[in-house]
């Protein structure tokens, strides 16, 4: 049985992960956590772990021998970014350095696959949409730019070292248990939070005007799946949907699956200083690599992460 490690596991994408490794690969699964997190995972292994302690990171893969490395530990919020960038510079990329010098330092090669964003492309111009792997690179935040650094990193790690690292470019992902700091998560929590009477009927929100690739989370870690295994070393992939959806589009249907009136208004506190209009990803090299589609519908994901929050308010 093959061993996988998810590193950084107790945000949102890694239980979803763990369950697709486990359930649906049938790959034995170790996680890690910071040792304040609280994490439960049904079938795996939990190990703290500080990505800034490369020691640390050495005796765990010592320890596991993984045949698999999915790095998704990460200060992955544009907003935190903006207010905190030295954190996220120390997260995103020391923490990123750490794994990988630890990884080359193994007497084997795992294959590893490491997150990145579609922010890293940044200011997206119309005539890029949808927009290819090979794209012009212009980071418009800090997060995207640590982003950016890691990817340019690994692929020079691949090269010099001789190492199996695959490249991501996430694209939005939402659903079920995302943190309310995303801005879906944010406008279902609203939504159900005036449904029981526990705020006003009016939504608060930011720049509704841009569009953005949203796929679900379950669909997301089954790409990974598929990558890990059948990614090429040093090549970089999107992982979206392929289909731009404007905010505003994405707020409308959420209300309509209230039977609330609820009024909309725009808190300048939700505007970033910097926002890039459209982020579409063209997802035919992922395609052709693994055969992966998305299964799961917009609509499907807004009724479930909508009905996560109703039933938590």
């Amino acid at each position: 049985m093959k061993k996988a490690l998810i590193v950084g596991a107790a945000g949102f994408v890694g239980s979803y992960l763990a369950r697709e490794l486990s359930d649906n690969q049938g790959m034995e699964v170790h996680a890690t956590k910071l040792a304040h997190e609280q994490l439960e995972i049904s079938g795996a292994k939990i190990h703290d772990l500080n990505i800034l302690n490369k020691d640390e990171i050495i005796a765990l893969l010592y320890e596991v021998r993984p045949d698999y490395i999915f790095h998704l530990a990460a200060q992955s919020s544009v907003s935190i970014a903006w207010k905190n960038p030295g954190l996220t510079i120390d997260i995103n990329i020391k923490g990123s350095v750490n794994l990988m010098d630890a990884i080359r330092e193994l007497f084997y090669k795992p294959r590893v696959l490491l997150i990145g964003s579609g922010e890293e492309y940044g200011h997206i111009r119309e005539e890029e949409t949808p927009i290819k792997e090979g794209n012009y690179l212009r980071p418009g935040n800090i997060y995207a730019a640590t982003k950016v650094c890691q990817n340019m990193i690994a692929g020079i790690y691949t090269q010099a070292y001789d190492m199996k690292l695959m490249m991501v470019r996430a694209f939005n992902h939402i659903g079920p248990c995302q943190s309310p700091i995303f801005v879906i998560s944010d406008f279902c929590k609203q939504v159900a939070e005036i449904e029981v009477g526990k705020k006003s009927p009016t939504m608060y929100v930011g720049n509704l005007a841009a569009k953005r690739d949203f796929t679900d989370v379950r669909d997301v870690v089954r790409a990974y799946a598929l990558l890990i295994q059948k990614g090429k070393p040093g090549e970089t992939y999107n992982v979206g949907s392929g289909h731009a959806h404007e905010i505003r589009e994405i707020l409308n249907l959420i209300l309509s699956l209230s039977s609330k009136e609820i009024r909309v208004e725009v808190d300048p506190n939700k505007i970033r200083p910097v926002d890039v209009p459209i982020i579409e990803a063209d997802i035919t090299k992922l395609n052709e690599a693994t055969g992966w589609m998305p299964n799961i519908s917009l609509r499907q994901t807004l009724q479930e992460t909508l009905d996560y929050w109703r039933a938590r308010v």
